[in-house]
Order: structure tokens, then sequence, then C-alpha cells
């Protein structure tokens, strides 16, 4: 017997899969290139529910058992779409995987996809902090780690490729998904996008970049809304977290977002897809579509009369799989292609990264087989659990503090009040499996340990007298228990008024994908709330468990202890408490501002002179905390920086050490987060008045200190011309050494000298930082 050129594992990828396509028919080609939303079930069926609007009407009709005839190419949420069981689930994807294998020609398994945008979306997986939380860790090593282990759980479960991370950069806090983001600077996230991304690969499980691009520039913060981003906006904002985890990361692959720019849906935009992706950034991986986006361009964007025109629109721009499931690729595209209305190339292209793709995975292999490698599938083991804390522990931002209140006395009297504070959904974003899918089967336990914020303090603090009222709800108007709440509140030595979101999707929740606001008041009652409990006289501790920032300036001077903590997962209520019983010391940065006011939005710290405050309008942007904020309950000083008043010398291409020696001069063990910002005092375009190009946390017991050291290079200096090329421009530079975007600490200042220097896709795109002794 002689096996097929296409099966011999000793050939290169690339003439396994020129030969496999040479042999497939034009409906064979197409089946590669879109998915069918399958739910697992443990008898093996076939089903999906919906969780999202439009889901049924972009649905094709199909015969299940004919279609696959065919082969396919994904299959989508087996776990995500019903609380199933972790064992049953896989055996029920391996049960698909074989029929899909045996009912074609060429016994080739579809990619199966999952979300992991805080773990595993899987009933009984474990639960970690959503993204906004990794970026408030400051700590890429640490998120690196816990998408290792996302990845070993998908990869035993069957999973081939993840759906993250989002690398979005906020531009407007009232959005809803700003708890799927890291944070509103694109180096942070792209540095820790890419660490996640890393992570995520090193276990064999494609990462995928979304949404590309521009979707978190929507105009008045609204889901899909249109995005009037321009050239240097984009590119100087929008486009480098991505590129990053490409480069960096090796990321497989990319999501094109929903929005379009000025005109031109991304599904639809070959100059976004094609050439700027491929041509200049030279990615050789999958494209995928966001769920329905393909057949968006006929019904919401309405720039394809027909479905078979949006599957012309979006293969020529260079989507290779249509997802979540057939609508467009399946029918629609196969009479274009015979018709002559689509050239078989564009098939041909998309089929060929398809299959190279599974081949890089092994689906191509005559050895290959779906069955799970243990019996008994564990996605929430004690490990996974510890990992979770140890982020929560680290994302906790400890933002006032002014008289000591925390950490609490052991045997205090605390009044605990708030919606948030008894409930274990207060720890979960919307992608968490029980906020995702459980809202639709109340009659399903959660399938995994919350604690909740009020059951971790009553166990961190057992001599403590804690008592607890709600209050209110969380977006209720509804004040009727706020004689009880005040009650208790003036019982008490303190209160902790633990406030914040409920995540949901589509307007069933105050924060998550589709739950979009028109302010940054805190919901319903709670503001109110937060009066009522100050008005007490009793020091008030507020404790947030948000998917955004809110407006606090109101309470600005009358609070005792301010904590925040973005949606820090199943682990999140020890980690809160165990910051507020100083347990844990607080080391968590904030990746977003906090404004002053809940209106004058959108706003970032990215701002060039006339977005600041000034003389030419009344309304004050400056935020009430910083980008990069965050306290602690020891202290650090900062000393031996190299660098002074008189600029170095460096040219348009050179490089420049700063170095600064973080001593602990406190009582406890502490990590302070040392950043570097960029300020260009004169350019030929406007730039933002400070930008992060460097940071590192750096961990250190009482009395201990560490040198920080920071290798500047030119290239971190580049922007969008007005021409649109990115350039190095000599002139004055400076490099701050700050606690937060707002809190400098040392100064040095550069010269660059030169010509104006054009840099591209080889640029430097990361500040390397090196910890070494005291020296």
């Amino acid at each position: 017997m002689t096996t097929a050129p296409w099966r011999d594992p000793a050939l290169p990828a690339a003439a396994r899969v020129d030969d496999l396509l040479s042999r497939m028919t034009l409906q064979e080609k197409t089946a590669q290139l879109y998915g069918v939303w399958v739910g697992a079930a443990t008898d093996g069926e076939v089903r999906a529910e919906g969780v999202a609007p439009h889901q049924h009407d972009m649905t094709a009709d199909y015969d299940w058992a004919e279609l696959i005839t065919h082969g396919l190419g994904q299959l989508t949420r087996s776990f995500g779409t019903a609380p199933v069981a972790p064992a049953p689930a896989a055996r029920a994807l391996a049960r698909a995987q074989r029929r899909i294998a045996g009912a074609g020609r060429f016994g080739i398994p579809a990619v199966a996809h999952e979300e992991c945008l805080a773990g595993f979306t899987a009933w009984q997986a474990t639960a970690y902090p959503v993204p906004l939380a990794w970026g408030a860790t400051f700590d890429p090593p640490l998120i690196e780690e816990m998408a290792a282990r996302i990845g070993q759980d998908l990869r035993s479960a069957g999973v081939h490729q993840g759906l993250a991370p989002v690398l979005d950069v906020v531009r407007d806090p009232r959005w809803g998904r700003v708890e799927e983001t890291i944070g509103e600077d694109p180096y942070l996230t792209g540095t820790i996008g890419t660490a996640y991304v890393r992570g995520l690969e090193s276990a064999g499980v494609i990462a995928t970049l979304k949404h590309f691009a521009g979707y978190a520039s929507s105009a008045g913060a609204r889901n899909l809304a249109p995005v009037r981003a321009g050239i240097r906006e984009f590119a100087d904002v929008t486009l480098p977290p991505f590129e990053m985890a490409l480069r960096e990361g090796g990321a497989r692959s990319v999501m094109a977002a929903y929005n379009e720019t000025d005109g031109v849906p991304a599904s639809a935009d070959p100059a976004l897809l094609t050439e700027l992706l491929r041509a200049e950034w030279g990615f050789t991986g999958t494209v995928v579509a966001d769920y329905f986006g393909i057949g968006f361009l006929e019904t919401l964007h309405r720039v394809a009369g027909s479905a078979g025109e949006a599957a012309h629109a979006a293969l020529a721009a260079g989507i290779d799989v249509e997802l979540p499931t057939l609508k467009c690729y399946g029918k629609p595209l196969l009479e274009a292609v015979r018709s002559g209305e689509v050239a078989e190339e564009l098939v041909d292209r998309a089929a060929r990264r398809v299959l190279l793709q599974k081949c890089e995975l092994g689906l191509l292999d005559e050895d290959w087989t779906p069955e799970p490698k243990a019996a008994d599938l564990d996605l929430d083991p004690a490990a996974n659990r510890a990992l979770a804390r140890r982020v929560a522990e680290e994302s906790v931002v400890l933002m006032d503090n002014p008289d000591g209140v925390l950490p609490l006395s052991p045997d205090a009297r605390i009044a605990v009040v708030g919606p948030r504070a008894a409930d274990a959904l207060a720890m979960l974003g919307c992608y968490s499996f029980p906020s995702h899918v459980l809202t639709h089967h109340p009659e399903v336990p959660m399938g995994i340990e919350i604690p909740t914020l009020l059951e971790a303090l009553r166990a961190e603090l057992p001599d403590a007298k804690v008592t607890f009222a709600e209050g209110c709800a969380v977006s209720d108007p509804d004040t009727a228990g706020f004689e009880e709440a005040v009650a208790r509140a003036s019982e008490a030595d303190v209160c902790l008024a633990v406030l914040g979101d409920r995540a949901g999707l589509f307007g069933r929740g105050t924060s998550g994908e589709g739950c979009d606001v028109t302010d940054l008041r805190l919901p319903g009652a709670q503001g109110d709330l937060l009066d009522a409990l100050i008005a007490t006289g009793v020091p008030v501790v507020l404790v947030l468990l948000t998917g955004r920032p809110y407006a606090l300036g109101p309470w600005q001077g009358r609070l005792a202890a301010v904590v925040q903590a973005f949606f820090p997962g199943e682990e999140g209520g020890p980690a809160v408490a165990g910051a507020l019983s100083g347990r844990v010391n607080p080391s968590g940065r904030l990746p977003v501002s906090v404004p002053r006011e809940p209106g004058g939005q959108p706003w970032t710290y990215l701002q060039p002179p006339l977005g600041l405050a000034g003389e030419v309008s009344n309304l004050d942007p400056t935020p009430l905390y910083a980008f990069g904020h965050g306290g602690s309950y020891t202290s650090f000083s900062w000393g031996g920086f190299t660098g002074g008043d008189d600029p170095a010398e460096i040219g348009t291409d050179g490089s420049y050490e700063v170095s600064v020696t973080v001593r602990n001069t406190g009582d406890r063990a502490g990590a302070e987060v040392v950043q570097l910002y960029l300020h260009d005092p004169v350019a030929s375009v406007t730039r933002p008045d400070v930008r992060l190009i460097g940071f590192q946390r750096v961990d250190l017991g009482v009395g201990e200190a560490s040198r920080v050291t920071f290798r500047f290079h030119a290239d971190l200096s580049s922007f969008t011309d007005r021409s649109g090329r990115r350039i190095v421009e000599p002139g004055v530079l400076e490099l701050r050494l700050a606690a937060s975007s707002s809190d400098v600490r040392h100064t040095a200042r550069l010269h660059l000298t030169g010509p104006v220097r054009e840099v591209g896709a080889g640029r430097r795109l990361r500040c390397e930082a090196e910890v070494s002794g005291p020296g």
C-alpha cells in the first residue's frame, strides 16, 4: 500500500498540502472554509443554543450527515455552548470528529475552537481573572504561565484553537467590552497580550488575536458602531499590539473585527487583511471571521447585496474561515464560484492556509486520533486555582488609603454592605462560563467553587465581627434596602462598601459585550448607597468589583480607602479579602485611568496638548487616579538614577540606558512597578504628552533593593507622519521614570541627531529591562 504524499509526515507541509488540494473537488475545498456550531452533548448529538443576537437568522439550514461528507473546516464551541461535564464533553467532541473524518474521502477532522478569554469557557473549568485584571498585574511572565495552563487544558479536551487574546486598546471606558481588554495603553496591551499568546501557543493551541482592527474605537462607545479614527490613531494606537503579538508572540490566527472604519468594514478590507497583515507584516496563518461577521456585510453594513456577494468580498479581502457556522461560505460561495463570479483561486488560497494549519496540528497524519488522553478530565485542579489566585492577588489595586485604615484590624467590627459582596458572579466577566452560558440554565449548579467576598472575609478574619446588608441591587434604582445597610454600618468600626458590575451579554448586565453605558456613574442606586454610608460618620472603604473604571470624583476625600479589582475570577474573593486584611500586599496598577466626572468621555491618558486640561475649555478631563497608579502597604525609595538635565546625544538609530535603584523602605515585603514614559516636546505632528514605552515589576523584601535598567532604542520614539510613513525624527526627547503616568520620579533628556529615519516591520517594539543587584 502506497501512502499518498499528503499523508507523508516526512514531506514539507507545503508539499503535502499542494498534493491534497490537487485531489480535492471545489465543494471539498469550500467545506474547509467554514465552521459548524456544535454543542457537546453526552449522547453525541449535534445541537446549538442561542447566546447572541442574529444567531438563528445568520445560520444556514443543513443536513449534518450530508454536510460532513465533503469535510469540515471548524467545530464551534463544543464545550462553551451548554453545561456538559468535561469528560463527557470531550468524548462527544471525539465522536463528532470521528464522524467527520469517517464521512469524507480524505478522513480530515475539523479544527475545534473555543473561547478562552478568562480561562477555558467550559463548565467546571477554572475561571481566571478577566484581561483587564491581567493588565493590572503589569506582570507578563505570570500571564504567560496562566495562558500555558489554559492551553494545556484546551489541548487535553481536544480543542486546537483559542479565541483570545483581545488586543483592542480602550478608547472610551463606556464601551461594554472594556473588561475584555488589557487596558488603555498599546504598549501594556501588546506586552501582556504577547505573553498570553506565547503561553497558549506553547501548549500547541492556536492563539487568535482579536478584534482586527479598530473595534474598541467605536463612536459613542456603542458595540459595533462605526469607527472614525484617523490614520495616525489607527497606526500608533490600534495596530501595535497586534504587530507585537504576531512578531514576538507567534500567534497563528487573527480574527477580523465587526467594525467599519471610515466606511470600510474590516471583514471586506484587503488593505488591512492582506496588504498590511500579510504583505507588510509577513503573517502566514489563518484569518477567521468574527461570529456572523461575513453575513453582516449584507445585513448590517449593507456593502453586499447577497450572501454570495458577502462571501466574495470577505474571501477577496483575506478572510479564510467563516465562523461560527456556514451561511456565506457554504452554498452561496459554491454557486458564485461555479457561475464565475468568484475566482476559484481565492478558494484555493484560503483552503491552502487552512490545510497548512491542520497539517501543523497533525490533523493530516494517519495516526491522528481524536480520543482525549485522560479518561477523567479535571479542568479546575488545585494547581489551576492556585495560579488563578496569584493572578487575582497581583491584580488588586489599592487606589487610596490616606489614613491607613487598611489593612483591617483582625478583631474589628466590620459592616459589609453592597450588592457585590455576597454574589459569586461578582467575580466573573461575561466570557466566564457561568456568566456566559449558565444564565440560560438556571437549574444547573455553578460547577466550580467561587467564594464570595463576604465568605472570604469571614474566613480571612475569623476574630472579626462581620455583619452584612445588601443595601440595593446592582442596577435597580430601588433604595428600600438603605435603612438596614445604614444600621449595620452605624454599628461597625469600619464599613466595606462592596459595589460594582454584573457581567452579562447584550444588555443583560452592566458590563460585557453589548452592555455599553451612557456615562460612568456607578450603576443603579449604588452611588446613593455610598453617600448614605458615608453620612453615618463611620470610615467607609470602597471595594469595587467591576469590568470598567467608574467616576469617583464625588467621593474624593470622603472615603477611608478605595480598592479596585477588575472581575478577579474564581479566587477573587480570597484575593481581595487578603488585600483587605494585609495578608496580601497590593501591587496592582491601573491599566485604565479612573475619571473624576462621569461625562466628558472619551478620554484616556494618551492625549496631545489640546486633549489635556487648559484654558480653552471649562471641562477638565484630568483623571482622579492616573494610568499606572497603585498603592502599597510598604514604601519604596528610588535612587542612584543615571541621567541628568544635559541632553545625551544619540543618533536616530541609537540607543541609551537609564537605571534606577529601588529599595523597599517599609516594614513588609512588596512589589514596585517601575514605569518608563516618553515625552516628545516638539514633533512634526501632535503627539501624546506622555506614553508608556517600558515597565518592570520588582518584588522586594524588607530593606531589599534592586537596580532596574531600561535599554531605550530610538525606534521606540517612532510615530506616523503626515504622509503615513512611520519615522524616527531628530530632536529632543525626555525619558521619564515614573510610578504612574502622572507621578514622575526621574527624567533623562536625549537629543536625537541625524536624518529622519523611516522604520518598518523590523523595528524594535519592546524596551528591554534588566533587574540586577543594587550596584
